[in-house]
């Protein structure tokens, strides 16, 4: 996975968006406004991934290239090493859990505007 892979792979998610809230180096992808992935432009490449609080703690025990998330919540968030150790389909499922957590907590009406686009 490359940058314009991930890029393409979140751009496709139906309602999201993409944005530089930080800096011109922090690439933001959100749904319904709120964030669900970040990645740095200009270091090593990685992601920032919203994740179940016990699974956050259970993929780090397990995964090397999975850390707390960097400036994140490290409950909520985790940062993944795009190093090539881990497989892409693994890191798509994560961003996908990552972007329906997010959009389960917009309204209703948000999200199925959402969704039926």
């Amino acid at each position: 996975m490359n940058i314009e892979e991930l890029r393409d792979y979140c751009l496709n998610m139906k309602g999201v968006t993409e944005d530089f809230p930080f800096d011109e180096n922090t690439l933001v992808f959100k749904v319904g406004g709120k964030m669900f992935l970040l990645t740095g432009l200009n270091r090593n490449f990685s992601i920032n991934v919203k994740c179940d609080p016990e699974t956050a703690i259970e993929l780090r025990e397990k995964h090397t290239a999975v850390l707390p998330g960097y400036h994140m919540n490290k409950k909520h968030w985790n940062t993944v090493i795009i190093d090539g150790t881990l497989p892409d389909k693994l890191i798509y499922n994560w961003i996908e859990d990552s972007y329906n957590r997010v959009l389960k907590t917009l309204s209703r009406k948000e999200a199925n505007k959402i969704l039926n686009q």
